[in-house]
């Protein structure tokens, strides 16, 4: 295994870093700490300077819009971006039915769908989890009864990230309710717009609002919206949430995370003899998350090479998941410590930098207790951590 990269690799380091400190201009970079709460307006224009640039879509196939870089080249960019704090890209359309598409889809799938997700003309939202089925997502009721030419969809969905501002929604449906649980299950598109569909927002621990239920009630899609054949939606699923899941440890983003917090520790006081840095207590317990990101960055250096080999990244996916969570989650409350009195304010004008007066403490408080409270939802989301070890215990340790 080798996880060195070479000299090729380390000028194109450069070239990405070039490209972000001239095309991520202050105003960008403000809208990227705010994440899935930022405006469409931001986000689609960040898209729309990548698209131009031809990297917004590095996973995909060059016949597709894609880049044609290779494994290592890939993981370099999505690093860059992280450490320089662009805009997110919404992963809905790009990072997961974009590819169910263009694997599975049907030729006017693809010529429907993948030009507006490339360009970033259409957002998509992703309709899984259910009041009772979130983790246990094969337990999921929201039915699609067919009906001549179209399905009849009546269900609800939540936990919806994006749906109010998405033009179409990606959805797990039942279709035979005689089956086993997962053989039972469709993967259906939906335009936002079909009437029956309605979204109710739902504002999150955070105090943002980028989440949202959504109820189907007698909703007519087109059976032609299907994606695959009917009842094998769970494998399409299945596909999907190994993107979702690697992406979601952050490497990157919690290796920025841990310097800033080394910089913090340098001004904050510990109460007693000088700054934070100097206390015993808090700096070991950042020096241990720190080796754990070492080891979890290691571990993502042997993932890479052995896709870079071919090989899938199969259960090493929810490893990822589970070590890169359970960090973001260790550097959260290691932060808003730090902030100590300073991350009481709670100030949603601040949170979302609409403020006309300077925030009551230094700039890294402001988002500690949001970005600590939406933080502890990172264990759940994409499958649960104690359901990731359950796939672990089955595929790695045959128990």
């Amino acid at each position: 295994m080798n996880t060195q990269m070479d000299s090729s690799h380390n000028d194109f380091r450069a070239e990405v870093r070039q490209f972000l400190a001239d095309a991520l201009t202050p105003e960008l970079a403000a809208a990227g700490a705010l994440g899935f709460a930022a405006s469409r307006a931001d986000g689609t224009r960040w898209h729309k300077i990548l698209f131009d640039k031809g990297w917004v879509a590095p996973e995909w196939p060059a016949e597709y819009g894609g880049t044609d870089w290779d494994v290592t080249q890939k993981h370099i960019f999505e690093e860059e971006m992280a450490l320089a704090g662009g805009p997110m890209l919404m992963p809905f359309g790009l990072g997961m039915v974009g590819p169910v598409i263009y694997t599975f889809g049907t030729d006017e799938q693809k010529a429907q769908h993948l030009p507006g997700i490339l360009d970033g003309s259409t957002w998509w939202c992703q309709g899984y989890s259910e009041p009772g089925s979130g983790s246990d997502l094969a337990s999921l009721k929201t039915s699609a009864v067919r009906d001549g030419d179209d399905y009849v969809v009546n269900g609800q969905k939540i936990w919806t990230t994006n749906a109010h501002k998405a033009d179409w929604i990606f959805a797990l449906v039942r279709t035979d309710s005689s089956s086993k649980p997962q053989t039972g299950i469709s993967f259906l598109l939906i335009d936002m717009k079909t009437p029956g569909l309605e979204v109710k927002p739902i504002v999150s621990i955070d105090g943002l609002h980028h989440l949202n239920e959504v109820y189907f009630t007698d909703v007519r899609v087109p059976v032609t919206n299907l994606i695959g054949e009917e009842n094998k939606g769970w494998t399409y699923a299945k596909f999907l949430l190994g993107h979702e899941r690697t992406g979601i440890a952050g490497v990157a983003g919690s290796k920025k995370a841990a310097a800033a917090l080394r910089e913090v520790a340098k001004d904050e006081s510990n109460g007693v003899d000088g700054g934070l840095e100097k206390s015993p207590e808090f700096t070991a317990r950042l020096s241990d998350v720190e080796v754990k990101l070492a080891a979890l960055e290691f571990t993502e250096a042997r993932l890479l090479a052995d896709m870079a080999a071919g090989k899938p990244a199969g259960p090493a996916a929810s490893t990822m998941k589970i070590l890169g969570t359970e960090i973001q989650q260790a550097l959260q409350i290691l932060r808003v410590e730090a902030a100590a009195h300073y991350a009481l304010p709670f100030e949603l004008a601040q949170i979302r930098g609409e403020a006309n007066e300077p925030a009551p403490g230094p700039e890294y408080a402001i988002r500690a207790v949001s970005d600590y409270n939406f933080g502890r939802a990172a264990t759940i989301y994409g499958g649960s951590n104690e359901i990731q070890r359950n796939v672990i215990a089955k595929a790695v340790l045959g128990l």
